[in-house]
């Protein structure tokens, strides 16, 4: 297996079918092998029974569900328990990480990196998101010396190797740039759209 997706997915009933679909459109083109897991980390909505829809009709999709909301580090480390691709990409499900960057991350993956993380360089959140957030990475940067600037980008790829090796549980989903470098991997930071929330 070439590629692995892990996406953790809580309340977003309105946004799978579409990330699906652009996933696949995008990971077509590349010709490269893939499976994307879809962690149902406790939603109240519809969007279990959206993927097992979309696990029916498409091989590649599987799906992991949550009893009750446990957070995004938990449902991360669900996901890369379970992957068996060369590279693991994590993804919000919200649609505001863009399928589209791919194959940017890939050709980053090929430079010999085993972590790229995103940095959305232009935020289309609001501004009670962005300050803490901006505040929170400078601060990690200056407490780890790694020189990212969006540590918490939830738009990653690492290698399985990597994902293997670091422990994803509490809150340490927000810090793994800073873990990896820790361990001897090569981090690197790839400018991503970010787009506005739809639903």
């Amino acid at each position: 297996m070439d590629v692995s997706f892990v996406i953790p997915v809580f309340n977003e009933e309105g946004d799978l079918r579409q990330l699906h679909s652009e996933i696949t459109e995008v990971m077509e083109k590349t010709g490269l092998s893939y499976e994307i897991f879809f962690i149902n980390d406790g939603s109240k909505d519809t969007s279990w029974e959206i993927i097992k829809d979309l696990a029916d009709s498409d091989g590649r999709v599987r799906g992991v569900c949550f009893r009750r909301n446990f957070g995004k580090s938990e449902a991360l480390a669900a996901g890369f328990k379970r992957v068996s691709g060369k590279y693991v990409f994590t993804m919000d499900a919200d649609l505001q990480d863009d399928p589209h960057e791919i194959p940017k991350f890939l050709e980053m993956m090929k430079e010999g990196y085993d972590l790229v993380s995103g940095w959305k360089q232009t935020r289309h959140d609001p501004l009670e998101k962005r300050l803490p957030s901006k505040l929170f990475n400078a601060t990690v940067s200056y407490m780890t010396g790694v020189k990212l600037h969006d540590f918490n980008c939830g738009f990653k790829c690492y290698t399985k190797e990597c994902t293997e090796e670091l422990d994803c549980y509490g809150e340490r989903h927000r810090f793994m740039p800073a873990l990896a470098n820790e361990r001897g991997f090569k981090v690197g930071e790839l400018v991503v759209n970010h787009r506005a929330r739809i639903h």
